[in-house]
């Protein structure tokens, strides 16, 4: 009921507006003016409507979205690399919003300063070499170091230390996620997509004696504060894995292994005291990759060792599921 009032409200402003204008058309006719011809007036009413709206009100609705939005642009960071794409992430927002309000208020009184008027006219200036080497090499410096300063915190991200990390897979297929562990050996099982077919949704090579004691999951556990390694595939299309909270995303590509290395610094219970028992670790996709893409959800668990160890313990092998099938 309220969205007919809110159209129907809608539809009679609409009309009203076009019934404004075409009393003013009949009006003009009567005291024999051109509607179409643009006088002063109508260049100043513009200019201050632009000045208003694009000047002072826009930029005061900016500085109100920061204020009350701001907090909701990230969730709180809970993993060690985390930290440094924050700061890269404040960096360089606060490098754009510094440009933002140098730029936009030049603009826009440049709007209303040089507007059109009966005594001014346009003044021809072609070129100028000293602007055109400011514009160009003092954008070009700073977006260099930008560009050195977010891969630097690239490097240093994806090129961390894995010998310690705990081996999981994490398999993309429309419309869900299906992760698998890696045994005592720390190594997982290989695949190979040719091997895709009935129960065998990932494709895993069962005569590879390391697959033997991979676990599948629907959902992944990791210890707190110890460090993990995410090795993604994909069955069909281009997927996106993405842990805002964990500042991870990486694309998972048909045909071959991507990997991304990170350690949970805050347990699902203690995010579940900060953020509300709803509270939830889940592995997204970023990709828009069909029709059901909204299903692409993954619950990660973060939790002690003993907890962990006991909700791993409870996991059935490859082998083991093997043999329960036969």
């Amino acid at each position: 009921m309220t969205n007919i009032l809110i159209i129907l409200v809608v539809f009679l402003l609409l009309a009203a507006l076009v019934q404004v204008i075409r009393v003013n058309e009949l009006l003009s006719e009567l005291k024999n003016q051109d509607l179409n011809k643009v006088t002063d007036k109508d260049n100043k009413i513009q200019a201050t409507l632009f000045f208003l709206i694009a000047g002072v009100a826009y930029l005061a609705l900016v500085l109100w979205q920061f204020k009350n939005w701001g907090p909701f642009l990230l969730p709180p960071a809970s993993s060690v690399h985390g930290a440094a794409i924050d700061s890269l992430m404040n960096f360089t927002m606060g490098l754009i919003i510094f440009v933002f309000f140098i730029t936009q208020p030049i603009l826009v009184w440049f709007v209303y300063k040089y507007r059109k008027t009966k005594t001014k006219s346009a003044y021809y200036y072609p070129h100028n070499n000293n602007l055109e080497k400011i514009w160009t090499i003092v954008p070009t410096i700073v977006l260099s170091a930008v560009i050195f300063y977010g891969m630097s915190v690239w490097s240093q991200i994806t090129n961390a230390d894995t010998s310690e990390s705990t081996v999981i897979e994490v398999y993309a297929k429309q419309f869900n996620w299906i992760a698998r562990y890696s045994g005592d050996d720390n190594t997982l099982g290989a695949a190979n997509f040719r091997l895709v077919g009935g129960k065998n949704t990932l494709g895993v090579d069962m005569e590879d004696i390391k697959a033997a004691d991979d676990k599948i999951t629907r959902e992944v556990h990791l210890v707190v504060d110890k460090p993990v390694l995410l090795r993604f595939r994909s069955q069909d299309v281009i997927h996106s894995a993405y842990l805002p909270h964990f500042r991870v995303q990486m694309n998972c590509v048909p045909g071959m292994t991507t990997q991304f290395a990170f350690t949970p610094t805050q347990t699902t219970a203690q995010m579940k005291q900060q953020e509300g028992e709803d509270f939830e670790f889940i592995l997204l996709c970023n990709k828009i990759c069909g029709v059901a893409h909204y299903n692409m959800q993954m619950k990660f668990v973060v939790e002690t060792q003993e907890e962990y160890d006991t909700w791993l313990t409870g996991k059935k092998t490859l082998s083991e599921k093997l043999l329960t099938q036969k």
